[in-house]
């Protein structure tokens, strides 16, 4: 098997990269916050896709140290390598896929993302981890 295809098998999936965007730009970090997104993910191939995603090392379940009740999920360095992926995926469907989907969002933002790429992924990268590290999850 090759290397591509042995990463479309991981990442191919539809949920796998659509979990890692929700938890990389929009802050997902529950198992409710993933079953409240617009996608509507089915919790039982939410809770599949999570326990996939942590064995592969792409996400770590923590629990805050003052709330040992509460799951959280959040992306490892190996889940915050496939930003680029994702970024390349919102821009190849902006300029590729917009005119199939009538309700894909308008954004303004791929050209300033087009231009300068690499800084708009660092950005987004130090961003994560500067909330993770407010919010406790890693040590310090």
């Amino acid at each position: 098997m090759s290397a591509l295809t042995s990463a479309i098998d991981i990442i191919g999936d539809k949920w796998v990269l659509v979990l890692v965007k929700q938890m990389l730009f929009e802050q997902k970090q529950t198992f409710k916050d993933f079953t409240e997104s617009n996608e509507a993910i089915a919790t039982n191939i939410l809770a599949t896709k999570l326990k996939l995603l942590t064995e592969l090392e792409i996400v770590k379940k923590s629990k805050l140290p003052h709330n040992k009740k509460s799951v959280y999920y959040h992306l490892t360095d190996r889940g915050l390598s496939l930003t680029s992926i994702i970024v390349e995926l919102a821009i190849w469907s902006g300029e590729n896929i917009r005119e199939l989907h009538a309700n894909m969002k308008e954004s303004d933002k791929l050209d300033t993302i087009k231009a300068n790429k690499d800084e708009f992924i660092k950005t987004i990268i130090a961003n994560y981890k500067e909330n993770l590290a407010k919010k406790m999850f890693i040590e310090s």
